[in-house]
């Protein structure tokens, strides 16, 4: 998979390594800790005692400067976490918080992503600088929706396209469903009753096309969300069960340009619905 320049790749990695580098200096200064420790509700790192600040000071800069160069090889190789009921995170640029209240990341977050980080580039040099020179530049799948590309990079990138599709179809569905408050339903349920026509239920919210109901795009975009989701559900299922047959997937793989045309549906679907609002049935009582 040759999307970017071997030389591009490894300015990348080079960048990682620096992050790595600099950022185990200044954990020299720190007390580390982790979530289970904290209990969820301190920071993950604080400085030792007796630590000179202006030393300390000083490593902080340059995590903070090397961290800044490397935040661009994880969203190349979409090696971003998920917090619940935060998001999807980047452990590298986030790792400031962990000296904050109720930290979003420790120290073993920031090294395992870095890690991760280093290994798929890796395998995309390797990949760039096989390729041809005369091949036709590829499109850069790492551009898709953030939650789509999360869960399919570490699959795409060992050239597992039907199960990074698989992966992807079933990220966006479980971000949804957390985010709704909505795990009491089937996949199937949850994108029917969350996007059908109509007032919102108790512990049944709705995503609903912003703009005026006498809207007529917005009335299309209304009507068409719950058919694309119906669409993308059934596509997903049959990749679940293709994948899950050893003889058909190994018969049956999806090529590079098959997958990153699926990949680019569910990307789509997921813009569209961040662009929704979300109705619940306390709101719409109290108007």
């Amino acid at each position: 998979m040759a999307t970017y320049s071997a030389d591009y790749l490894k300015r990348l990695l080079s960048a990682v390594e620096r992050f790595e580098e600099v950022f185990e200096r200044w954990m020299e200064t720190q007390v580390e800790s982790d979530h289970v420790q904290s209990h969820g509700m301190y920071p993950t790192v604080w400085t030792k005692e007796g630590q000179d600040q202006a030393t300390v000071r000083t490593r902080e800069l340059d995590v903070a400067e090397a961290a800044g160069a490397a935040e661009r090889a994880v969203a190349v190789t979409g090696a971003k976490i998920a917090v619940a009921g935060v998001g999807v995170i980047d452990p590298i640029a986030s790792w400031a918080l962990m000296s904050a209240p109720r930290a979003l990341v420790a120290p073993q977050d920031v090294r395992t992503t870095a890690a991760r980080v280093r290994g798929r580039l890796s395998a995309m040099i390797d990949d760039a600088e096989a390729a041809s020179e005369f091949a036709t530049p590829g499109f850069a799948p790492s551009a898709f929706h953030e939650v789509i590309w999360s869960a399919a990079a570490a699959h795409w990138t060992t050239h597992q396209y039907r199960v990074a599709v698989r992966e992807a179809s079933e990220a966006l569905t479980v971000h949804w469903k957390e985010r709704l408050g909505r795990n009491d339903v089937t996949d199937t349920s949850f994108w029917q009753q969350t996007l059908s026509v109509g007032d919102p239920g108790p512990g049944k919210p709705k995503l609903v096309w912003p703009g005026p109901a006498e809207d007529q795009t917005a009335k299309s975009m209304r009507g068409g969300l719950a058919p694309l989701a119906g669409a993308l559900n059934n596509l997903a299922t049959g990749l679940n069960l293709t994948v899950r047959n050893v003889a058909t997937h190994t018969r049956d793989e999806l090529t590079e340009q098959e997958g990153m045309e699926r990949l680019a549906a569910y990307s789509y679907f997921a813009r569209l619905l961040d662009q929704c609002e979300i109705r619940r049935a306390e709101e719409t009582e109290g108007t």
